[in-house]
């Protein structure tokens, strides 16, 4: 994107300031009434009420609301069923405007650099929209282009965002968000930049390169900026429509979704962090289209193993190995009780890898993927008078991973042995051979130099 201003980066988040606080302080002021009154938490904190605020704001916050309705004890049970509700589309920019923001990306003379461009948008979401395009050379492309003046908007949303953290923590001290906000930050302004998730493509492309049953498009350079990814097209249907289709074909997207996310994290440290239905599409043959690359982590090798560590000392038993492992991720003081808490989420996330045989990703009728048990767990952390996110605050999307996709299988209704394919990826884990692969992967496709591990 062009250059701004300071006076119009100040007043897009000014703009942005109003809208957001008459939604958050609306809430509030219900809030803290309620609780004047002596209101229980799910009484002064209306969710439906908070639904509404958001979701009439479309753009980042509605995002970040989307994020933390899946990661367990961000937000109370009944937040998170609202705020699932909510739908990522936003409404698209018309043709005027479009004209306006491709000139700003690529000069005045963008629309000769196409041999067509489509005026409606194929798709549109929180940060941008998609628009259908035919290089000069005839190929099919997605050119996806930045709402304007979002680096303003985010900026907006997440100061409003800590505002209302700060106000939920008076009321529930069983969680610290502190570290999540600060992780959600991070995440989302990178996603500003398309030129990093151009990078996340290739290196994606990389990863993904012995996966026949996954595909990632390329992003084409010299049609794109750090607010415009144009990249080849690639056709499939959205995966709603796969839901009531025969079992096989759920159980081989299932499949092939696993290895999409799971193969790139215990291969070379990296999560696509960000897995709702409308990332990807499937095509005829069951295999999946990966979509979008913006929110994409890395994680230093000894975060990896010690996933695997737990996985292993919930398996045999070994609290001395569970200890170990969450200490490594930076738990600190932790007492023989609060592992017991944590080891039950723990054993939740796990119990499907766990298990040597077909089944479902969840056998209980609980609704929403994790949400019974995370209310659990909440009740039994605020008992024990709470506790701190580590330092190592992948926490946050590596939840957001294992619910996103969770919820996914849930709907598809798989049922495969999803034991055997956690093995197959992990049963050769060698620490430093994952250290040395991603050090070369991430020289050589994100620009990004890795001298140790505690530089990653």
């Amino acid at each position: 994107m062009g250059a701004k201003s300071s006076s119009g980066t100040i007043a897009g988040r000014a703009k942005r300031y109003v809208r957001v606080g008459a939604a958050v302080g609306g809430f509030a002021a219900r809030a803290v009434g309620g609780r004047l009154r002596g209101d229980s938490i799910a009484e002064a904190l209306n969710a439906s009420d908070l639904r509404a605020a958001l979701g009439g704001l479309k753009g980042p916050l509605m995002k970040v609301a989307q994020i933390l309705s899946t990661v367990p004890d961000a937000l109370p049970h009944e937040f998170a069923v609202e705020l699932t509700k909510l739908q990522a589309d936003a409404p698209s920019m018309g043709w005027p405007f479009v004209k306006r923001r491709m000139k700003t990306e690529l000069g005045e003379d963008w629309e000769s650099r196409f041999a067509s461009f489509e005026r409606q948008a194929a798709a549109a979401a929180s940060l941008g929209q998609v628009h259908r395009a035919v290089s000069l050379d005839g190929a099919l492309l997605a050119c996806k282009l930045q709402y304007p003046d979002m680096a303003s908007v985010v900026e907006a949303d997440l100061r409003q965002l800590k505002l209302a953290f700060a106000l939920y923590r008076r009321y529930d001290r069983s969680i610290d968000p502190e570290g999540v906000h600060a992780e959600l930050s991070e995440r989302l302004r990178e996603e500003l930049d398309y030129g990093r998730e151009a990078r996340n493509m290739v290196l994606y492309q990389h990863m993904l390169r012995e996966e026949p049953g996954v595909h990632v498009p390329a992003p084409v350079s010299e049609l794109s900026t750090d607010r415009l990814l144009c990249m080849n097209w690639l056709d499939g249907a959205p995966l709603r429509t796969f839901v009531g289709g025969g079992l096989e074909s759920r159980n081989r997207i299932a499949l092939n979704m696993f290895r999409a996310w799971y193969a790139p994290f215990y291969n070379y440290g990296v999560i696509h962090g960000d897995p709702h239905m409308g990332n990807y599409t499937a095509r005829p043959d069951c295999s999946i289209n990966l979509l979008d690359f913006g929110c994409v982590r890395i994680f230093k090798p000894s975060f990896v193993k010690g996933v695997i560590d737990l996985y292993k000392a919930l398996r045999d038993g070994d609290e001395e190995l569970a200890v170990h492992a969450y200490e490594g991720w930076g738990f600190e003081g932790l007492s023989r009780e609060m592992v017991g808490v944590l080891n039950q989420w723990a054993l939740f996330i796990y119990a499907p890898l766990l298990d040597d045989r077909k089944r479902p990703i969840q056998e209980s009728d609980a609704g929403i993927f994790g949400a019974a048990e995370a209310a659990k767990v909440h009740a039994q952390l605020r008992r024990l008078g709470g506790v701190k996110p580590p330092p190592a605050r992948e926490f946050v999307l590596v939840d957001r991973a294992a619910i996103g996709l969770g919820s996914v299988f849930l709907r598809l209704k798989a049922k495969i042995n999803w034991h055997g394919m956690f093995h197959d990826l992990i049963d050769d884990f060698d620490e430093k051979a994952l250290a040395a692969r991603q050090k070369k992967a991430l020289a050589q496709f994100v620009a990004l130099e890795v001298e140790s591990e505690d530089t990653v």
